[in-house]
């Protein structure tokens, strides 16, 4: 009896931990980005799954019920949009809905689908993301009393961050087509932006917009292409 209660105590949102309780599908597929949700969610509480794309959310969805689900808007199957749609109109509907991104224009596409809320990348204030999320849940859901303001701030392991360069690496070396290449810029615009890279982040942000332009985009991706090598061999004695 004493292990239950203290189990029970343990899931009730506190001050410190006011995601307490909460179960939390993050649908994303850089783990750097994964990773920095995991610590955002272990300090606050929450438990944590994981779906690296639409398929495996959409199979992980017929089995458990996450009480907030997080959607990245740019998936390797198909775009987050869609599966914020399929949520939001769904009964019953999930508790929290949110979407997120580290593009331009992000938040307006999340919002339009059904999103709750929007976090933009890079995620790593722990009092911001608790403040999202505490936000778009019921008043009786909310911790009692005052709750103090961190200033902590997480910091991924750089692991994943090669692990996500070796990722796009491996995806660029088999030739990819165009609707692939915009996968590949999106990718990286949001994980430079997460790891505070901005010629990555620039040169995948030209990649896009000369792409969408309808312009040459050689240069650009071998730009890009030589910046992602080079910083996996300037990790590699991680």
């Amino acid at each position: 009896m004493d292990d239950l209660e203290s189990l029970m105590a343990a899931q009730i949102p506190t001050a410190e931990r006011p995601l307490a309780g909460l179960t939390v599908l993050v649908v994303e597929d850089s783990r750097f980005a994964c990773e920095a949700m995991r610590l955002l969610c272990l300090r606050s509480g929450a438990r944590i799954r994981r779906a690296d794309c639409l398929a495996s959310a959409r199979r992980h969805l017929q089995v458990y019920r996450p009480s907030v689900v997080i959607i990245d808007l740019g998936l390797p199957d198909g775009s987050g949009e869609d599966l914020i749609r399929e949520m939001n109109s769904a009964s019953p509907r999930v508790g929290v809905l949110l979407g997120t991104s580290g593009d331009p224009g992000g938040r307006e596409l999340a919002l339009a689908a059904g999103a709750d809320v929007f976090l933009e990348k890079p995620i790593t204030g722990l009092a911001a993301f608790q403040e999202l999320i505490l936000s778009a849940l019921p008043e009786n859901r909310m911790p009692d009393g005052p709750r103090p303001i961190s200033e902590h701030h997480v910091h991924p392991d750089p692991i994943a961050f090669r692990d996500d360069l070796a990722h796009i690496a491996t995806v660029l070396k088999d030739q990819p087509d165009e609707e692939t290449l915009d996968y590949v810029s999106q990718f990286l615009g949001g994980l430079a932006r997460s790891a505070a890279d901005k010629d990555l982040e620039t040169a995948a942000r030209t990649l896009a917009r000369h792409r969408r332009a309808g312009q040459a985009f050689g240069p650009d991706l071998n730009r890009l292409n030589g910046l992602v090598q080079d910083r996996i061999a300037a990790t590699g004695t991680i």
